[in-house]
């Protein structure tokens, strides 16, 4: 997969979330996952997806993150990737892993995460780099997907 990088630095934040209501909210074709998972987008989703926390234990969202934004377009390739590493997502809540939420790990540390709300189709929850080798580690030591029969 080609993977390409936006110029996130030479955006405005308006031209950054036209980009993204266009590329995922507005797309005139749904955005399918490798094996036909229709997802999902929605405008309000940009804040959470691209903002970072300054105060990482206050999980603040108030830095728009550049890094993550030149990365927008990785989010559908990510999504279609048949050499992406398919896991099942941690759910914070229950802290246990959730059947009905899925990770795409490519590219070493990029992860994209869906979240199943009925057979075939899921939303989008984020997608970021993976920056710390703990966290990594973890994530790559989950349980795989399985292909769970409630969702595909």
């Amino acid at each position: 997969m080609a993977y390409k990088k936006i110029k996130a630095h030479k955006m405005s934040e308006a031209q950054l979330r036209q980009l993204w209501k266009q590329t995922y909210c507005c797309a005139s074709l749904p955005i399918h996952t490798l094996d036909g998972v229709q997802v999902k987008f929605y405008e309000d989703m940009f804040d959470h997806a691209f903002y970072e926390s300054d105060k990482w234990k206050e999980k603040d969202k108030s830095i728009l993150s550049l890094n993550r934004c030149e990365k927008m377009l990785w989010i559908k390739e990510a999504l279609e990737d048949a050499t992406a590493a398919l896991k099942q997502g941690w759910d914070k809540k229950t802290k246990s892993y959730s059947n009905n939420r899925r990770v795409a790990l490519v590219k070493g540390n990029y992860v994209v995460i869906i979240m199943f709300v009925k057979r075939r189709i899921a939303r989008f929850v984020t997608a970021y780099e993976i920056d710390v080798d703990d966290n990594l580690g973890k994530f790559k030591d989950g349980p795989d997907w399985a292909g769970h029969n409630d969702w595909l």
